[in-house]
């Protein structure tokens, strides 16, 4: 474990994560600190802040100090600050927001490259987020099955349910409740920008096919890779603390918040960095 000068560190898991004390995101952090969590983030892939009771404007300006803010293609922001993107389960409703495992947006040619999250309301208990190592479920694949996906395209969609339903054909993208449907062709096997790792990158909620295969060709080896990449061993678990903030590394993190709190109220504001 590295030793910083302004961050405290303990581990989420031994596959992912770190609680990250010693950051006061309320007031303007000074490039040393900054440096040390852009460190830390590509170190733990998943960064948890605790009572980090932040302002909407605090939220934006640790954002900044991260990289450029982007607009999620899916849901407007705030009407005052449109940066943020709120994040809402009411208590009559059933279904969450994002309730699969999931990467963001690997449907747009330039997906983001982090998500903050900052959470304003919870219920009295649930609503856990799971986080998986993608690193790691590529690098425990097989020699043979490496070679496999490295060689491999997948085609991802905005709109996989309802696409999905030509499971016999290369799967034809139109419109979908007003809204264009969103697609992109991405490798299987992404390599990190900055750290140059490689990760997995197909997800359950957006990877329709393989590119120059169709549905049913593409299906088995699709579902072999959901199940491996989200097995236990890659995984940590955080409960949510009202003021909690957590960053995570979108190019090497897949998520899945836990729908197990009905009959409550969950408020959460998201924040996506280019």
């Amino acid at each position: 474990m590295p030793r910083y000068r302004y961050l405290k560190v303990a581990r989420l898991s031994a596959a992912i994560g770190a609680v990250i004390s010693g950051v006061h995101a309320q007031e303007a952090l000074g490039d040393d600190v900054v440096n040390e969590i852009k460190d830390a983030w590509h170190r733990y892939l998943v960064l948890v802040f605790e009572d980090q009771n932040l302002s909407c404007e605090q939220h934006i300006a640790f954002a900044r100090s991260l990289g450029k803010i982007t607009q999620y293609p899916m849901s407007k922001g705030l009407v005052e600050y449109p940066e943020i993107v709120p994040v809402i389960k009411l208590a009559h409703e059933r279904r969450n927001f994002g309730g699969v495992w999931h990467s963001d947006t690997t449907y747009l040619p330039s997906p983001p490259s982090g998500t903050l999250l900052l959470a304003r309301e919870l219920p009295p208990i649930g609503g856990d987020t799971k986080f998986a190592n993608m690193y790691l479920a590529y690098e425990q694949l097989s020699n043979g099955m490496k070679r496999i996906v490295n060689s491999l395209n997948v085609i991802q969609s905005s709109a996989k349910r309802r696409v999905m339903k030509g499971r016999g054909e290369t799967v034809q993208v139109g419109r979908r409740a007003g809204e264009e449907e969103l697609i992109a062709e991405h490798p299987v096997v992404r390599i990190h920008s900055e750290t140059g790792r490689r990760a997995l990158y197909v997800n359950q909620a957006h990877s329709l096919h393989f590119s120059g295969m169709n549905v049913q060709e593409s299906q088995p080896l699709l579902n072999y890779l959901f199940r491996h990449q989200t097995s236990g061993e890659f995984t940590a678990r955080y409960r949510w603390r009202p003021g909690t903030m957590i960053l995570w590394d979108n190019r090497c993190v897949q998520h899945y918040p836990l729908n197990d709190y009905h009959g409550y109220k969950r408020v959460m504001h998201r924040i996506t960095i280019a």
